[in-house]
């Protein structure tokens, strides 16, 4: 992924309004951030930690949507998968909603996905970031191939955003 810019990531959103692309929590550390080893930006609101945001590139130009997730509850103690990575954790995967675009959105309708609750998949996926003994299933793709799949998993998810 190429690097981006405060500015660019406050106009990617597809869900929210400019209002509150304006106000949401943007990483300060941007800059020093591992580009190459991202295929999203995503990170959680320190200030209200049950809001997440997701900035890809789609079509050449970075799309944007926030989540919402509820706080830990004990089933999360279970193994569960990530929808958009395939990474299974014990506690660490939370199903992340997406209000819709446009009137849709307007009308309370919204989609989710199960995510790796930290939004590291692409770390996950290039064997970067590890979450122990079974994370992974033993798969015959390649790196690129992976990598390809959780890019189509989460363009498909914002897809649905935007439908």
């Amino acid at each position: 992924m190429k690097p981006l810019t405060e500015q660019e990531i406050r106009t990617a959103f597809v869900n929210c309004t400019k209002g509150e692309a304006k106000r949401l929590a943007v990483p300060r550390d941007l800059a020093e951030r591992a580009w190459d080893d991202l295929d999203f930006l995503g990170w959680r609101d320190p200030q209200a930690p049950d809001r997440a945001y997701v900035v890809t590139e789609l079509d050449g130009r970075p799309v944007g949507v926030q989540l919402r997730t509820s706080g830990a509850a004990s089933w999360q103690q279970r193994r569960s998968m990530c929808s958009v990575c395939l990474t299974t954790h014990t506690g660490g995967v939370s199903l992340m909603v997406a209000p819709r675009s446009g009137k849709a959105g307007q009308q309370g309708n919204s989609v989710g996905v199960y995510m790796c609750s930290d939004l590291a998949c692409s770390l996950y996926v290039r064997g970067k970031k590890d979450t122990g003994v079974g994370a992974r299933l033993q798969e015959s793709l390649t790196l690129e191939e992976k990598i390809r799949r959780t890019v189509t998993n989460l363009a498909t998810f914002i897809a649905r955003v935007g439908a």
